[in-house]
């Protein structure tokens, strides 16, 4: 795969994975997006490695994806485990929000009609419910801080090959990211270094070959006076 192919796969990656953001408004099938736009990137990275003949381009970010999908599956799997151990107890509690509720989890969707009732709120039953909840987003936030570490070494090393120094940037604002997104914040900070990322494969130039050393003749020797 040659320079140019692998700029386009990484430009079009990226993209994607912006697109894939806005999964967050309620638009689920764009995280598919964001999947695809992360492949992409990653055999454009694996391209770049050949190309400029270094393979922890590719092998860093590849880690760093595999570090982020573990991450994301035990998170989800601790959510699903806390809430079919818990699932009477969260029962319970929206109840006690929305007493005009069926209980049904299929009409679920109706209690954002409903007007909530707080004033004799007990919450003790669903602690060990949000004491998981919390766990599972500490372990994929945990995950996800070793993933855009990772992503950094890659991005870091293709910026010093490519002499495109916006990777570098892009890298150290998805690391900012990262950490700062047990407040939220850093969604909006890593949308900001996916969009730096597009921007540096886009800028991405042919090597330029270099010119044959130059080759100087020898000035005639003097004779050497009697």
């Amino acid at each position: 795969m040659n320079l140019e192919t692998s700029k386009t796969l990484g430009g079009v990656g990226a993209i994607l994975t912006l697109i894939g953001f806005f999964g967050v408004l309620g638009i689920p099938y764009l995280a598919v997006a964001s999947l695809l736009g992360l492949i992409l990137i990653l055999i454009a990275l694996n391209g770049m490695a050949s190309v400029y003949k270094d393979q922890s381009i590719f092998s860093y970010s590849l880690y760093g994806f595999i570090a982020g999908i573990v991450g994301a599956v035990v998170a989800a799997v601790v959510g699903i485990v806390a809430f079919f151990t818990y699932v009477n107890q969260l029962k319970d509690f929206l109840l006690q929000i929305y007493p005009s509720w069926d209980g049904k989890w299929s009409d679920i969707s109706k209690l954002r009609g409903m007007t909530a009732q707080t004033s004799h709120l007990n919450a003790s039953g669903i602690l060990p419910f949000v004491g998981l909840v919390v766990l599972a987003l500490v372990i994929f936030w945990a995950f996800l801080l070793v993933w855009a570490f990772l992503a950094r070494k890659s991005l870091k090393t293709l910026a010093v090959k490519s002499g495109v120094g916006m990777f570098s940037t892009a890298s150290l604002l998805l690391i900012i990211g990262a950490a700062l997104t047990i407040v939220l914040i850093g969604v909006v900070v890593v949308w900001i270094a996916v969009l730096l990322l597009a921007i540096a494969f886009f800028q991405m130039k042919p090597q330029s070959e270099q010119p044959p050393p130059a080759t100087y003749a020898e000035p005639p020797t003097q004779p050497t006076p009697v």
